[in-house]
């Protein structure tokens, strides 16, 4: 990767990348993009509806990208609330962002999810390879999306790369919308109220990742030798398997009084329980050296110190 075009620049996951790929291979060689602008924004940005094929296309081939990021998409919750419109905006954004690179000979990622996995998927040590049979208009964009980029390699030789992230927490973007949010916003909660009121239920266990090890996550995968790829798109990864519960102990470590009480939303609890407890992450150790810093306790007290000092600078 020399110059980087990414979509949902302003994301969850996009506005953190950002930063990072910027840190490692120059602010100029990074074009953030996004459907609604931004101010003081540092290094290039552009405005781009990912629905907008061509435009993106032009965007990647004046900017002379080798590389596109497609981050942009409607998460699971948000999705359940508007399944053609998620569909719309997830695959045909998606296909856009693979014709570009098809057509310019770019090398491609876009994260899928464990939201590809539903309630027949072995829910323990969920393979990397295995039944995948969602019950969303997420997940079904998610796998529709693993397939897509299988057959854009194999068909048309595009360098396509992705993972299945699990849940992700970081203290920089505020939740938007996923199902694991709750990892995130209880936090926040925690530290502004003492207390948090969980939409998931007590002992709904599902994987979650801390922000900094996704991130190293994308950049390994992507600088991977592709002669070691045998699967290419959709790893596995993860860090920890947790439940409502077990986030709530970690935090009284620090914050002894903390309270933790339900009011479990049946929207959100329902995309958790298809959902597995835990994946198997053994492909992308041994195909392209995934690994990870943050345990639970370690995200814990991280993400409880930068909270601290966000809430004092706002």
């Amino acid at each position: 990767m020399k110059r980087i075009l990414i979509t949902g620049a302003l994301g969850q996951i996009g506005s953190e990348l950002t930063g990072k790929l910027q840190e490692i291979y120059g602010v100029e060689n990074v074009l953030a993009t996004d459907i609604r602008p931004i101010e003081n924004k540092d290094g290039n940005f552009a405005l781009l509806d990912v629905t907008d094929g061509e435009r993106m296309q032009q965007l990647a081939k004046d900017f002379n990208a080798d590389t596109i990021m497609h981050m942009a998409a409607l998460l699971s919750a948000k999705a359940e609330g508007n399944p053609l419109f998620a569909w719309n905006l997830n695959m045909g954004g998606l296909m856009n962002a693979l014709e570009t690179a098809r057509n310019l000979g770019l090398q491609f990622f876009t994260p899928s999810s464990i939201g590809a996995f539903g309630p027949s998927t072995p829910k323990i040590g969920t393979p990397q390879d295995t039944l995948q049979r969602p019950t969303t208009m997420y997940g079904v964009n998610k796998v529709a999306g693993e397939l897509l980029c299988d057959y854009y390699f194999h068909r048309f030789g595009v360098d396509t790369r992705g993972v299945r992230f699990p849940g992700l927490v970081s203290y920089v973007t505020p939740p938007g919308g996923g199902t694991t949010d709750y990892a995130v916003d209880i936090y926040y909660k925690a530290l502004e109220q003492g207390s948090y009121a969980s939409y998931i239920a007590q002992g709904t266990h599902m994987d979650m990742m801390y922000m900094p090890d996704a991130l190293q996550a994308i950049v390994d995968l992507m600088e991977a030798d592709a002669a070691q790829l045998e699967h290419r798109n959709a790893f596995n990864v993860t860090a920890m398997s947790v439940d409502p519960e077990a986030v709530a102990a970690s935090i009284r470590k620090h914050l002894p009084d903390f309270k933790l009480t339900y009011d479990v939303d049946p929207v959100r609890q329902g995309i958790a329980a298809s959902w597995p407890d835990s994946i198997d992450a053994s492909a992308a150790e041994r195909e392209w050296g995934f690994q990870v810093k943050y345990s639970l306790d370690a995200m814990t007290a991280d993400m409880l110190n930068k909270l601290r000092e966000k809430f004092a600078h706002a």
